[in-house]
């Protein structure tokens, strides 16, 4: 586990017990550092900020529509009233609304695809650099795909979301090297949460990544660890090349 001790985190994402968001929170929170949670699901963010208080570890809940800057401001306005400042973002905010050809994606569905994936990372970065700045540098992770990486049909909308963040991640990277911010974004297969064995078979299931693994990918590039590591998109999927 990294030392996160003194570090202050925001991580969106953060509304649904067991999911991704949830458990890199609170992995960063065993690590020492005080927590934002960010998502628009106002009593199920309010519900972990309270679960992580009652484990000893400092939480905040920022609840609001991450899609729209206000809300991405607020959550780092938090962060610097409550903490005293920002050290990482972990953009966990996202997800996949649209599966099959991409004759059957409709306008709205693509705005939700890219809504939800890509403005939530956007405005939230766009948001923090400035703290990040003012403490002397830190860290952004990101969240894009395999599918940035590996074919996949039926996911046209998805894919083309996630290579939006990835983008996104490399720019940044670039933009904020000269203060001492680094960029990074992991890229899953898809993970073990009770959400996704629900919708799968047992042989399915059986090919998941296990959310520890994904979450210690996480916390690594999060971390003093990763100090010489920027504009990378790691891919975290239990398969070689």
């Amino acid at each position: 586990m990294p030392d996160f001790k003194g570090k202050v985190a925001l991580v969106t994402g953060v509304g649904g017990a067991g999911q991704i968001g949830h458990a890199v929170a609170q992995g960063l929170g065993r690590g020492g550092a005080k927590l934002v949670l960010a998502d628009r699901n106002a009593q199920g963010v309010v519900a972990r900020a309270q679960e992580f208080q009652g484990q000893g570890i400092e939480a905040r809940a920022a609840a609001g529509d991450l899609t729209a800057p206000p809300a991405a401001a607020n959550a780092v306005g938090m962060a610097v009233r409550e903490f005293g400042g920002l050290d990482i973002v972990v953009n966990v905010a996202g997800g996949l609304f649209s599966y099959g050809p991409i004759a059957q994606v409709t306008t709205d569905k693509l705005d939700l695809e890219l809504a939800v994936n890509v403005k939530t990372a956007f405005f939230v970065c766009q948001a923090a650099l400035p703290a990040l700045a003012a403490r002397g540098g830190g860290a952004i992770v990101n969240f894009a795909s395999i599918a940035v990486i590996k074919a996949m049909g039926q996911m046209a909308a998805y894919s083309a979301a996630k290579g939006a963040v990835a983008g996104l991640t490399r720019a940044l990277a670039d933009e904020a090297k000269g203060q001492h911010i680094r960029v990074n974004a992991v890229a899953p297969a898809t993970v073990r949460t009770p959400a996704n064995v629900s919708q799968m078979s047992p042989a399915e299931a059986a090919h998941l990544v296990e959310l520890d693994q994904l979450v210690r990918a996480v916390l690594f590039l999060a971390s003093d660890e990763a100090a010489a590591i920027t504009g990378q998109i790691l891919p975290v999927t239990g398969e070689g090349p």
